[in-house]
């Protein structure tokens, strides 16, 4: 397994950048654009270091073949994910091998659409507060990590600069239109029904997850990732367990660390221990082969 980890992609690609985000950069191809996947890692707001090796290629690798196999579900914005057609606006093809996605251009609708399967994370703190998530009343007496009888659509209005907006149904109306609302309410339902059932074959709950879509030529389209540990919260089927903190398949590792250190929150932390990151790099690896490639003779790392 390389351990060569990309920060950004900024020295490798003759395009303009359109976009750096905590993670992604995008970059203008004139009609598509090009995203290349880092492997820089954040948490509390902030990009941390070192990036974790190979946290990008799974990712991007993930999404891929997710969009692939939801192709059928949902309109998505996927061209091409191989490097060799890009040319020379890649200047060193194997150091972005399987971290770019070549996309087509779509006008971003702002809203991430949330879908919860288990009462956890920041839905359980809502409910803990006032007995709903995101204005939906849910039954008294739930426990952390209990099951939905059916999933719920937990939207939230997108926010570039700190955090996104947790918003109701009915405020996701007045914001794109009670037609529209509806349909990323239904499409979300129906991706994170069938990704559940998907993971369940493999020993892996799909707790919650988020979506974003755009609109293309009049058509409401899927963009960005879908179920990749950054937008999804994968647990271990072994390690479920009602009232506990359950260590999910991502960056727990970091977020672990971080909040048993000294570190205040408000100023940039020091760099993350070794082991931090080579813990963290094995279980995005490890999502992957169980979710995507169960053959680890056959390595894409």
């Amino acid at each position: 397994m390389t351990s060569t980890a990309i920060a950004t992609a900024v020295e490798l690609v003759n395009a303009p950048l359109l976009y750096k985000g905590k993670v992604r950069e995008l970059y203008d191809l004139g009609e598509h654009v090009l995203i290349v996947v880092t492997d820089r890692i954040s948490a509390f707001d902030y990009v941390l270091d070192p990036p974790v090796p190979n946290k990008g290629n799974v990712l991007n690798r993930l999404s891929a073949y997710w969009f692939e196999q939801t192709q059928d579900l949902m309109e998505n914005h996927v061209v091409h994910t191989d490097v060799e057609l890009l040319g020379d606006i890649v200047k060193d093809k194997a150091l972005l091998k399987n971290r770019v996605m070549v996309v087509r251009k779509a006008e971003r609708i702002d809203i991430e659409c949330v879908v919860r399967g288990y009462i956890t994370g920041g839905g359980w703190r809502q409910y803990q507060q006032t007995g709903e998530v995101n204005g939906i009343r849910l039954p008294a007496g739930m426990r952390k990590n209990q099951a939905f009888e059916q999933p719920i659509f937990t939207p939230a209005a997108k926010n570039d600069v700190g955090h996104d907006e947790d918003i109701s149904l009915d405020v996701m109306k007045e914001s794109v239109g009670e037609e529209l609302a509806l349909e990323l309410q239904e499409k979300s339902l129906q991706l994170y029904s069938f990704a559940r059932a998907y993971c369940a074959e493999r020993g892996i709950i799909l707790a919650d997850c988020k979506f974003e879509f755009g609109i293309l030529d009049g058509r409401v389209i899927l963009i960005d990732e879908i179920f990749t540990p950054d937008s999804s919260r994968f647990w271990a089927k072994e390690k479920y367990e009602l009232d506990v903190e359950i260590d999910s398949m991502d960056k727990e590792p970091v977020r672990s660390y971080l909040a048993s250190s000294s570190w205040d929150k408000n100023s940039v932390p020091d760099p993350l221990p070794q082991e931090v990151v080579e813990e963290t790099t094995r279980r995005y690896v490890d999502i992957y082969y169980r979710l995507a490639n169960t053959n680890t003779n056959d390595s894409p790392f």
